[in-house]
């Protein structure tokens, strides 16, 4: 249990660092919200990758490149999951991106992240 409240509190920061750069990109650079979406979720990925392999699943001792392989198949697959479904949700359902966003990130961080990272990245 104490593994999942740390991965969810580094999912949490992750999100933060991703929420961050998708508004960035978007308000200030004036970027495409798809654009904006994929450069968060680059940036909360790495983030995520760094804090979950030193702190929440405790997997420093392992070897990194085969988590790091692992992570960027599992990571691949939450990108455009997440890209695909913002774009659907905002182009056909009429949200807002960052509505659509907070809406796609709390489905997949439990749905999708958690499991994969403990029982396929991590293990």
């Amino acid at each position: 249990m104490f593994t999942f409240i740390k991965a969810q509190a580094v999912s949490l920061t992750a999100s933060c660092i991703d929420f961050l750069v998708t508004i960035f990109v978007v308000v200030f650079l004036h970027g495409w919200y798809v654009s904006g979406t994929i450069a968060g979720t680059v940036s909360g990925g790495i983030t995520y990758f760094l804090l979950g392999r030193a702190w929440a699943f405790s997997a420093t001792e392992k070897k990194m490149l085969p988590q790091l392989t692992r992570y960027l198949l599992a990571w691949a697959g939450y990108l455009l999951l997440n890209a695909g479904a913002v774009f659907l949700m905002t182009r056909y359902g009429g949200m807002n991106y960052v509505v659509s966003k907070v809406c796609v990130s709390s489905v997949l961080a439990v749905s999708y992240n958690y499991a994969l990272q403990k029982k396929f990245v991590f293990k």
